[in-house]
């Protein structure tokens, strides 16, 4: 009880203060990716929290995962320094005890993994996706920002207004540039308001000039006018087919196996089982030199998490090309790092050499001699 209560114990302080500092970092840059995304017109800065926490939330595989294999190693590394696995190992606990405190604390937070990756991961991609979405396909009108030119959602027109009024309906000092069907317009007018006229927003302009020309062509018509009216509709509705591969729900990649469907939940399920695996493998490399520091065997243990993490990413893309099938990937990735961990394990375990392995054993020899009577 006093061995497995005090891992515990220590797994937990060293796993919630790795948490909160991968939560800040990650959160960081997060933040500043979104604002960025904001100020270059990607994403509505009012929704910059939303994002921030739906990304958040699709990251957590990532966080949890790492925050729990540095608190194990880290963990694990100090006991190796202050020469405590020495007293566990002459009570009579040996290397491959420690698997079941590990696992008892470990398995919520597994849990957690599992289920994040399977379900949450593709609800805030979508929920991300759709705020894009709605964002792009704002009308005309929403897009202008007073005293800035601002393009429409097609791209063939460019608004520009001085100010509008209480409510934005209705501006004064607008221009208008467009070109549609090979003819290039500019539009002026004094004042503008918004209406609906048979369900569709129009611009209606009040005491301008239009000047159009077609393209190629030096010939100008220019008229006045006292009331013309101006179409400001969203833009195109994304269909199915065109949704991100991130957004579909697990229930729809297993109903639907396709290639690049099976890439991605190679990607959901590998998640959950790297997790596993990282538990082992933190137990198998956190061992170190009492008289040498933990940094080195730190960054060690941090690079083989990037290494399997975007072996992982580069599975995905072959199972998605057909390069690999689904149960390949899972077998010969992820059976074959839980197979190496275990070797590893055993290893430290039987304190094997290489040269033990070819090595071969002398028959005993009696060093006594035999007394006759």
């Amino acid at each position: 009880m006093l061995f497995q209560s005090s891992m515990r114990k220590e797994l937990a302080r060293s796993f919630g203060a790795t948490l909160v500092v991968l939560i800040t970092i990650i959160m960081t840059i997060v933040l500043i990716r979104t604002l960025g995304q904001a100020a270059g017109g990607s994403v509505s800065p009012q929704d910059v929290l939303l994002i921030m926490a739906y990304s958040g939330l699709g990251r957590l595989p990532i966080i949890l995962t790492l925050s729990l294999f540095i608190a194990m190693v880290s963990t694990l590394s100090r006991m190796y320094k202050d020469s405590e696995m020495v007293v566990w190992f002459s009570s009579g606990r040996g290397l491959i005890a420690f698997l079941g405190p590990l696992f008892r604390f470990a398995w919520p937070v597994l849990l957690v993994i599992t289920l994040s990756s399977l379900f949450i991961w593709p609800w805030s991609n979508e929920q991300t996706a759709e705020m894009r979405e709605r964002y792009e396909q704002r009308g005309d009108i929403d897009r202008i920002a007073p005293g800035e030119f601002q393009e429409s959602s097609s791209g063939n027109r460019v608004f520009f207004i001085d100010r509008d009024s209480e409510g934005r309906t209705g501006s004064s000092n607008i221009f208008i540039a467009s070109t549609d069907k090979g003819k290039s317009t500019i539009t002026t007018a004094r004042a503008g308001r918004i209406e609906v006229v048979n369900g569709t927003q129009m611009l209606i302009l009040e005491n301008g000039q239009r000047l159009e020309n077609a393209v190629g062509n030096s010939a100008l018509k220019i008229s006045d006018f006292e009331e013309y009216g101006v179409r400001t509709g969203g833009g195109s509705v994304l269909g199915p087919g065109e949704r991100d591969i991130k957004t579909l729900s697990t229930r729809n990649l297993i109903k639907s196996p396709t290639p690049r469907n099976l890439g991605e939940l190679a990607w959901r399920l590998g998640a959950a089982f790297a997790a596993i695996n990282f538990v082992v493998i933190a137990l198998a490399l956190a061992a170190v030199n009492p008289r040498a520091g933990r940094s080195s065997n730190l960054i060690f243990v941090i690079f083989s998490f990037i290494v399997y993490t975007n072996v992982m990413s580069l599975g995905q893309g072959w199972v998605s090309l057909g390069i690999v099938s689904f149960s390949g990937l899972l077998v010969m990735l992820h059976g074959g790092v839980f197979a190496v961990s275990v070797f590893l394990l055993a290893k430290r375990h039987k304190n094997w050499r290489l040269g033990d392995l070819f090595r071969r054993t002398p028959p005993l020899l009696s060093t006594s001699p035999e007394i006759r009577t």
